[in-house]
């Protein structure tokens, strides 16, 4: 893999969200394009850039779009199937997993993503 390659960061839209108690609930595509417009400002604190931002979205979210700095991918179903599928597809590129589900964290380390937890982009 190329160096210069940049780190692949995929977010678990759902996961992060629900991650703080803030309503996201009453509408979850809105949550989830706040978390979208978040990333896109703010990156991946503490990652140096370049960084590929994925934000996996799921359910009620998946009319969101992706804006300039975030990809967002609607899982045709789970998103944390889609993930794993995002990490495989990545073939040794380095991957980092935003995401404080442990079965989905165990999926990815697995195919030799490394895991952060949701305080990593929340801020």
């Amino acid at each position: 893999m190329d160096e210069d390659t940049p780190l692949l960061v995929i977010v678990d839209g759902a996961n992060v969200v629900g991650s703080v108690p803030d309503g996201w609930w009453r509408d979850r595509k809105g949550a989830a394009e706040r978390l979208r417009d978040h990333l896109a400002t703010n990156g991946l604190p503490g990652h140096p850039s370049p960084v590929e931002l994925v934000l996996v979205v799921e359910g009620a979210a998946r009319g969101v779009t992706s804006v300039p700095g975030v990809r967002v991918d609607p899982a045709p179903a789970s998103g944390d199937d889609r993930m794993v599928e995002l990490v495989a597809e990545a073939e040794g590129r380095p991957c980092l997993v935003v995401t404080a589900d442990r079965e989905l964290r165990r999926r990815v380390t697995e195919l030799g993503a490394e895991v952060t937890g949701p305080r990593s982009v929340r801020g």
